[in-house]
């Protein structure tokens, strides 16, 4: 049986990592990113990936730069490294180690949406499908020859976590059915054009704020790419008001865009700038717990008033 060591960190792997587990194959060690302090207390956490080798009583070792420390994987003599959403780049000197090469799953139809965020990107920029690649591992970021794909149809009521799960139960069957290949040396490879090439590079803060100037599907697509982490924002009030989820409405308005016209039993309805709404669902004050937006209405934003402006 081939050895395998498995490099992966957040929940996205997870699946990736257990459809390896229950085919038999021997996971040698799991690589992960090091226990981080999460939370207002800022509790020492470990990843996802960690937890689920350690349930399976899997080496788990956790280098803080895998560039500078891989000695450990260099000594297992893997055949085969597979990656998903690991989040460090591999030097050339460890890409170079297992006989059967490294390769990657990625959360988007490469060579489209490079980067930490492609799940994200995908719906803040409005496409309609993105997929899974399977890839072999070069040292430019996720620009390796594609070995496997398969598109995923993202629906208008998806947003990141939904997308997030489909596609990593897609990525740990498309695994499984490409591997087969890899070993026997059969598998294609068809080099990427970076001239097709776009990215996702992790979002900032900056992103995460709601630009009511924007058509009304921008803004639901923005609401819902960044829900539920890391959470679109608005402002009232001089005050941070966070945007979990939102949904459009068929109302038409000559309002400004961000201009509060109707407070209702289930949320505040926003103008958008093509003349258009968006009613915000479920929100978080500044200094509150999230809420469903008539709750809002009910206490802290009890004097919000029709007119009003957001995002000022």
């Amino acid at each position: 049986m081939k050895k395998i060591i498995f490099m992966g960190t957040p929940d996205f792997a997870v699946p990736v990592l257990e459809q390896l587990i229950s085919e038999e194959y021997t996971i040698d060690l799991v690589v992960t990113q090091p226990d981080r302090p999460r939370g207002r207390k800022k509790v020492m956490t470990p990843p996802p990936v960690k937890v689920a080798a350690e349930k399976h009583h899997i080496p788990v070792f956790q280098p803080e730069k895998i560039k500078d420390d891989y000695e450990e994987i260099k000594k297992r003599k893997p055949d085969l490294i597979v990656t998903a959403a690991f989040g460090q780049l591999l030097p050339k000197g460890l890409l170079d180690i297992p006989s059967f090469g490294c390769v990657n799953v990625h959360a988007s139809l490469l060579p489209k949406l490079r980067g930490g965020a492609p799940i994200h990107y995908s719906i803040l920029e409005g496409h309609e499908q993105t997929g899974i690649s399977i890839m072999y591992m070069a040292e430019k970021l996720d620009a390796g020859d594609v070995i496997s794909q398969e598109a995923v149809t993202i629906e208008d009521a998806d947003d990141v976590a939904s997308l997030h799960d489909k596609l990593s139960k897609v990525g740990a069957e498309l695994l499984s059915a490409t591997l087969p290949a890899i070993f026997t040396g059969e598998a294609g490879r068809t080099p990427q054009d970076d001239n097709e090439a776009t990215f996702a590079p992790n979002i900032k803060r900056e992103q995460e704020q709601i630009d009511w100037n924007r058509s009304q599907q921008f803004i639901y697509n923005h609401i819902r790419g960044l829900h539920p982490w890391p959470v679109a924002f608005t402002t009232w009030q001089g005050k941070v008001l966070k945007v979990y989820q939102a949904s459009k409405v068929d109302t038409v308005t000559d309002a400004v865009p961000g201009e509060v016209i109707e407070l209702n039993d289930t949320g505040v309805v926003v103008a958008t700038a093509d003349n258009k709404a968006i009613q915000l669902m479920t929100v978080q004050p500044a200094g509150k717990k999230k809420m469903q937006a008539a709750d809002f209405l009910r206490g802290v934003g009890s004097n919000m008033t029709v007119g009003e402006k957001l995002g000022e």
